[in-house]
């Protein structure tokens, strides 16, 4: 989900689409969330550790 939001990131400030950037940022954000949250132990998602 972070390497997506990053990919979109890109993609959005090169092509200069506003709304690829914005789903860019919440992706890449929620991707670490999910990171961070797996890697302390918390299940996330029916899954022990998160990838």
């Amino acid at each position: 989900m972070i390497v997506l939001g990053i990919i979109l990131l890109v993609v959005g400030f090169v092509t200069g689409i506003s709304i690829l950037w914005t789903i860019g940022i919440i992706l890449a954000v929620i991707g670490a969330v999910l990171w961070i949250l797996g890697s302390a132990g918390h299940a996330v998602g029916g899954r022990r550790h998160y990838w």
